[in-house]
């Protein structure tokens, strides 16, 4: 997996990511102290209003983001984003009022709205070989759980040498570090398209991402992962500390178990996805996940919840989870053009962060409702239910070629090299804009 580092522009990218991930995780361990600091007890609503804020920066920018992207080269962007986030970052140990975390956050994450999309979608365009890619993919998500698990130890080690507000300056240095090997390297940036109009742009990649059957089956199946996940994420710190009594190492244990099994499926896919189909894997990985959380979900109603059940069930539902997103950026990259790839990735970006921004407070609901047990059946239903939906709406065949016409292209159009009627895959583009039924178009 690691030979793929070879790759010199690659490496330049992977290290980027790396940086600016231990950057955010700073960030995230300062956030949190910063808002005690300020706030002192009422520091959970201060940083749930910024947890909304992330999302529905999120949610809201990608889009424009992507139109925008378009028409810049896309290197030039990337280092600007990240020097955008640098500067909110310095800015963040001056913060005196909660309103100004507020802006502040709002200015981070929409900055990282532009900025992951597009990095994802330069990666397919470095590594051209799919084996290549997917490796790259399994590499990133490996660094995802690591910085999950790492940044706060991280954290801590600082912590006994500087202040909490000092933690900023790292992640701005994570920035920082992003930007100069983004500067040390040259990245394609596909030709500036004739200039459509804004609103085309911006619903561009939404719009091509829910014309493709596999890509609506992949949304589902972000509505499966954030169901499952949510309940770990949001909810194993009540579940640890009341429901078990036990302590904060305990809560690192069990949030660990979760990142052990995202990255120990992470490790295997590659050679798994040599042998096995994307859909046959993820939606295995949707089933392995719902299943683990509904099992779990009924034994509590038999016997009362133990550590080393929940750390169990949350490790495969981390091996479901990383099933499921590992694979997806092979879908994205096979369901768009060079030039469409930031559109799509972050029609991605969006509508997967809406999943998340239904699912984090109505797990968090459920719980404090009805209880551990009910919640987590709850929300194993309803991941079972977007599982149901992502198998009907990704048929088996989706990347087989299409025979179909184009009666409105003259003969010589480039597009018609083979003829009419011609056949090949079909990817959502100016020539066709839907799914053609076979031999019509």
């Amino acid at each position: 997996m690691l030979a793929i580092l070879h790759n010199r522009t690659y490496r330049h990218l992977f290290l980027a990511q790396i940086a600016a991930l231990t950057g955010t995780g700073l960030a995230t361990v300062a956030l949190g102290l910063l808002a005690y600091d300020l706030a002192g007890e009422r520091a959970g609503l201060v940083l749930g209003t910024a947890l909304t804020i992330k999302m529905a920066a999120y949610v809201t920018v990608a889009p424009v983001a992507a139109a925008w992207a378009e028409q810049v080269d896309r290197r030039k962007m990337l280092i600007g984003l990240d020097l955008l986030r640098m500067a909110v970052a310095v800015c963040l140990p001056f913060v005196t009022g909660v309103w100004q975390i507020y802006v502040l956050i709002f200015l981070l994450q929409s900055a990282s709205a532009g900025f992951t999309p597009a990095f994802q979608a330069t990666i397919p365009d470095v590594l051209t070989a799919e084996k290549d890619y997917t490796r790259a993919l399994s590499l990133s998500r490996m660094a995802y759980e690591l910085e999950s698990l790492a940044s706060p130890v991280l954290a801590a080690a600082l912590l006994l040498l500087v202040s909490s507000a000092t933690l900023f300056w790292g992640t701005a240095a994570g920035f920082a570090g992003s930007a100069l090997l983004l500067l040390s390297i040259s990245l394609p940036s596909p030709a500036p398209r004739a200039p459509r109009p804004i609103w085309q742009r911006t619903t561009r990649g939404i719009r091509n991402y829910l014309r493709t059957p596999r890509l609506r089956g992949l949304l589902a199946l972000n509505w499966v992962v954030s169901a499952m996940a949510a309940m770990v994420l949001v909810n194993t710190v009540v579940l640890v500390r009341a429901g078990l009594g036990q302590g904060e190492t305990a809560v690192a244990l069990a949030l660990a178990a979760f990142g052990g099994g995202s990255m120990l499926a992470a490790l295997l896919l590659p050679r798994l996805l040599e042998r096995v189909s994307d859909r046959t894997v993820m939606l295995a990985g949707g089933a392995l996940g719902s299943a683990a959380l509904a099992v779990l979900a009924l034994s509590l109603f038999a016997a009362p919840l133990g550590f080393a059940r929940l750390a169990i069930a949350w490790a495969v539902i981390g091996a479901g989870y990383s099933a499921v997103l590992t694979p997806s950026g092979r879908l994205l990259a096979r369901s768009a053009h060079a030039a469409d790839r930031p559109a799509v990735f972050a029609a991605q970006f969006t509508l997967s962060h809406a999943c998340w921004l239904l699912f984090y407070p109505l797990s968090a609901w459920l719980m404090a409702a009805w209880g551990a047990g009910a919640a987590m059946l709850a929300l194993a239903l309803l991941a079972a239910a977007g599982l149901i939906a992502a198998r009907h709406l990704w048929p088996k065949d989706s990347a087989s070629p299409v025979a179909h016409s184009h009666p409105g292209l003259p003969p010589d159009h480039p597009h018609l090299q083979g003829g009419q009627p011609h056949a090949h895959p079909i990817i959502i583009d100016d020539q066709h804009p839907e799914v053609p039924k076979k031999t019509q178009c």
